[in-house]
This record gives structure tokens, C-alpha cells and sequence, in this order.
């Protein structure tokens, strides 16, 4: 059961046993290792297969910064691969997963909980690629709840009675987790029994913002939970909010951070030549050695790159869900 489990399973490969792992034997490849390059440019033969390329975008943002965001990516992946580049920018991450469904992408970067959700969906019809590494090298990033600095909340014990924003029903670290994580401290997380309310902010961005407009008292999100916390840490919502000069971190402050959380995959349709999955690899692994700045923006941050992932890296997060939505159903 999940409630036997703690969320240091989370972490790519611990939830497997160490049997398991020895069997497989597998050594994934990484930005870092010396042969790392970025594929030579020209159309493919799988284009005979995938006349077009696209890219759904999950939501979180604001559309404008997001497309700003991707534009050179896009670009980069045209000149790759000699393939028209389409962005599917969706409003929530619920878009993302139906698109998805409906064979409307080809592939997207998602979060943990995104994707065991389009897995879930689609009864195994898309499959990991690879996630982004942290600073330390690391595939693992946490939640946090952020409250304003001026609100006196410093502790979870005070957030009793207070008001809190998830970001997105389908978010790992804007919801499922916090849950998860909240339940198993006893905190009940529905209806008003701890909090007195909850809502969704409509995406990370959207929640933290709520909390500076004191529409809320707090909000979970995203951050690599690494680095300068007053920079809004390496990577992740919080720092990409602070390099956009939407928030300063000096009026915030953070008093929940989650265990560790193991990072989300850039998701593919089974269905796709292997060919062009061996190439969205390989382009993603070379990027922030051969384009660092548009590495650094598609990722709102900087780590040591990108690593291949398997499923068996995300079973526990399927898993969750599942229990997520049996709950769902009792509740109902």
C-alpha cells in the first residue's frame, strides 16, 4: 500500500529493489558523458511518418512568456530535423494529457503526475524519454509552500484555519504530492477539517501570484530546492518568477518543502519510429552543451543537463495517482 511507502521512493530507482535494478542492468545515458553531440541537421526518414512536429507545452504560465520561452527551442528543432515545428500550448496540464490521447502531439515535457496521468489514459501509449538533472546532478527536485513574509505564517501549525492554493489538478509537486505528503502528517486536505479553504490557482505561476495578491494565504510549488533560496533556488517556478521581476523573494517565505521528488519526462507516443525517439534524445542530451541559453529557458534554470529515464522510473508516481483517484471516487 502507498501509505507503507515513504516519498524518498520518489527518487528515480528506489523504488525498485536492488535485485530488480541489478537484473536490468541498465546505465543510462547523460548530458555529461564525453560523447554527447547534437545531430547533424537534415530530414529524416521518419518524417515520412511525423510530416510534423509537435510540442505540447503545459500550462502554468502565462501564454506570452511561454511561447517567448519555447520560440528559439522551436526554431532549433526545425533546423534539426527539417520538420515544420508546431507548439501545442495548452491552458492547464490537462490539455497536454488529452492532446496526447487523441494522437494531437507528438511528444511534451511533463511533470511526474502529468505523465503517469497521459500513461493512465492511454494504457501505456506514451513512454518516458529522458528529465532533467539538477545542479548536483541529482533527478530529483521537491514541493514547497510559500506564504508572504508579512503574513506571520512561519510553520505548517499555523497554516490551520488559513487558505491554500494548489496550482494544477494534474501538477506532482502543485498537488498530488503536497496531498499525499499533508495526509500522511494527518493534516486532513478536503473540505475545511484543517485549512479553511482550498483551491486551484490555475498553474504555478497563477498560484504564487495569488498568495502576493493575498487571495491566498499559501500556495504550493515547484523549486529544484538547491542553490541561493533568495534567487528562488537553481531551477523551477520560484526562480523563474524572480528572473521575470515578478517576485522577490526577500517578501516571501517558504515553510513546507516536501521530500525529494523524482523530476518529470519528456514524454513520447509508443507509436513513434524509434528512430525519432533515439533523436529527441540525442538532441536533448547535447543542448545545454551545444545551446545554453535556450536550455536555460526551456528549463527556468540550469542543472548538469538531461538523463534517460524509463517507466520502472515513475511506477510509484502511477501508483499514487491511482489511489488519488479511488479516493476521488469514495469521495464521491
Amino acid at each position: 500500500m502507498i501509505t507503507r511507502r515513504t516519498l524518498a521512493g520518489l527518487v528515480a530507482g528506489a523504488a525498485l529493489t536492488p535485485q530488480l535494478a541489478a537484473a536490468q542492468a541498465w546505465t543510462p545515458r547523460r548530458t555529461l558523458d564525453a560523447a554527447t553531440a547534437m545531430p547533424e541537421a537534415g530530414r529524416r526518414p521518419w518524417a515520412d511518418q511525423v510530416p510534423q512536429l509537435r510540442v505540447g507545452l503545459l500550462g502554468g504560465e502565462n501564454e506570452a512568456d511561454r511561447m517567448g520561452r519555447f520560440g528559439p527551442y522551436r526554431d532549433l528543432l526545425e533546423a534539426t530535423f527539417g520538420v515544420p515545428t508546431r507548439l501545442f500550448a495548452a491552458s492547464d496540464y490537462a490539455g497536454v494529457q488529452q492532446a496526447f490521447s487523441a494522437k494531437q502531439i507528438e511528444v511534451a515535457a511533463l511533470g511526474a503526475s502529468a505523465y503517469a496521468g497521459a500513461w493512465l489514459d492511454t494504457n501505456g501509449g506514451v513512454e518516458p524519454l529522458l528529465t532533467a538533472e539538477e545542479a548536483d546532478g541529482s533527478i530529483s527536485y521537491v514541493a514547497v509552500m510559500i506564504t508572504r513574509a508579512d503574513s506571520g505564517i512561519t510553520n505548517l501549525e499555523q497554516m490551520r484555519g488559513k487558505s491554500l492554493a494548489w496550482a494544477d489538478p494534474n501538477s506532482t509537486s502543485g498537488y498530488l504530492i503536497p496531498r499525499f505528503a499533508l495526509r500522511r502528517q494527518g493534516i486532513a486536505v478536503d473540505g475545511t477539517g484543517y485549512f479553511s479553504r482550498t483551491g486551484f490557482g490555475g498553474g504555478h505561476e497563477q498560484a504564487v501570484v495569488a498568495v502576493v495578491q493575498r487571495q491566498y494565504d499559501a500556495a504550493v510549488t515547484w523549486a529544484s530546492g538547491q542553490g541561493d533560496v533568495n534567487a528562488g533556488y537553481t531551477r523551477g517556478n520560484l526562480r523563474a518568477m524572480v528572473d521575470k521581476g515578478m517576485l522577490n523573494m526577500s517578501d516571501m517565505r517558504i515553510i513546507w518543502t516536501s521530500e525529494p521528488i523524482v523530476n518529470g519526462p519528456h514524454t513520447a507516443r509508443v507509436d513513434l519510429p524509434a528512430a525519432f525517439k533515439e533523436d529527441w534524445k540525442r538532441f536533448h542530451l547535447a543542448l545545454p552543451k551545444a545551446h545554453a541559453d535556450i536550455y536555460r529557458q526551456v528549463e527556468r534554470g540550469a542543472g548538469t543537463g538531461y538523463r534517460e529515464v524509463r517507466h520502472a522510473d515513475y511506477e510509484l508516481i502511477v501508483e499514487i495517482r491511482r489511489d488519488e483517484a479511488a479516493a476521488r471516487r469514495r469521495r464521491s
